[in-house]
């Protein structure tokens, strides 16, 4: 009897101990808890601590925190059918456990909720917008856009959405060699388009460096000859006026320079000595035979 008494007090003991773990539950810092019953929610707990309810009843915990999200690159194509790869992510909070237990469950299954929003978002708001948009001021604005659309889709979870933004925005790999093929091509036709013009503008100048050549030389040419001319008539009329002043100097001066000119030190001349070369020579011999 007593051994009876003894085992039916430790089963008790363990059954009180088994309900007493059932109905307690503890509620982290960071987390908010909702306790189901039969599948229905009963109360929501957002305080901290040591919590009890009821061993038929079971408790649901979701993050307080703000929480991540990061769906797979979206292709896009924009309004003026430029496809662009879009890599965006999202930060929100569960505001109402309530709301967010009775529409998504669980956080996976809102997750994948979430992704679909933003996925579509991005196709109806981007694909009303051109290139140019995301590659200049507008972008804050067409973000700003986007956040909007899924925070008013997301409310109905009880989830605040506190931030939506485009992390990249990339050309796929096809359109980017396609892109770059035709940059290299564009810069190529114009560096082509410089080369020529600066041919062009090097043969025109050559030319009007070569005209200009020509007009000085024949200018040169053309004055030279004129002082030639002119020379040449000074020096004529000197010859004549010293001609016509004394015939008889002129003569004597003008053999003088023939001496000079073609006899030298080593200079040797086969002459007959009455020629006629070597008439003043004869008159010097002349003079010195004259002479006292």
């Amino acid at each position: 009897m007593n051994r009876s008494m003894i085992a039916g007090v430790i089963v008790g003991a363990i059954v009180l101990i088994l309900v007493a773990f059932n109905a307690l539950f503890i509620v982290d810092q960071t987390a908010q808890a909702l306790v189901i019953q039969f599948g229905r929610p009963v109360r929501e707990v957002r305080a901290p601590g040591l919590h009890v309810k009821a061993p038929w009843q079971n408790a649901v915990f979701y993050d307080r925190r703000l929480l991540d999200l990061e769906p797979a690159p979206e292709s896009v194509t924009l309004r003026d059918q430029n496809r662009l790869l879009i890599d965006a992510y999202a930060r929100y909070r569960i505001i109402n456990p309530l709301q967010f237990y009775q529409k998504a469950g669980t956080e996976a299954r809102f997750q994948q909720n979430l992704s679909l929003i933003i996925s579509g978002t991005l196709f109806s708001v981007l694909g009303t917008q051109p290139l140019s948009a995301l590659l200049s001021q507008d972008r804050d604005k067409v973000i700003s856009e986007i956040g909007s659309k899924v925070s008013d889709q997301a409310k109905p979870f009880g989830v605040e959405i506190v931030d939506v933004r485009i992390r990249r925005a990339d050309l796929p790999p096809g359109n980017s060699d396609a892109i770059y093929a035709r940059m290299r091509s564009e810069r190529q036709r114009e560096a082509n388009e410089y080369r020529a013009q600066g041919a062009e503008q090097a043969q025109g100048i050559r030319a009007r460096a070569e005209r200009d050549r020509t007009v000085i030389l024949a200018e040169a040419t053309k004055q030279s000859q004129i002082l030639r001319g002119q020379g040449d008539a000074e020096s004529i009329k000197t010859y004549a006026d010293a001609f016509g002043k004394d015939m008889e100097f002129f003569t004597f001066y003008r053999s003088l320079e023939a001496y000079r000119t073609a006899l030298g030190p080593d200079t040797t001349m086969v002459l007959s000595p009455d020629s006629e070369f070597f008439q003043y020579f004869g008159q010097h011999k002349a003079v010195k035979a004259t002479g006292p």
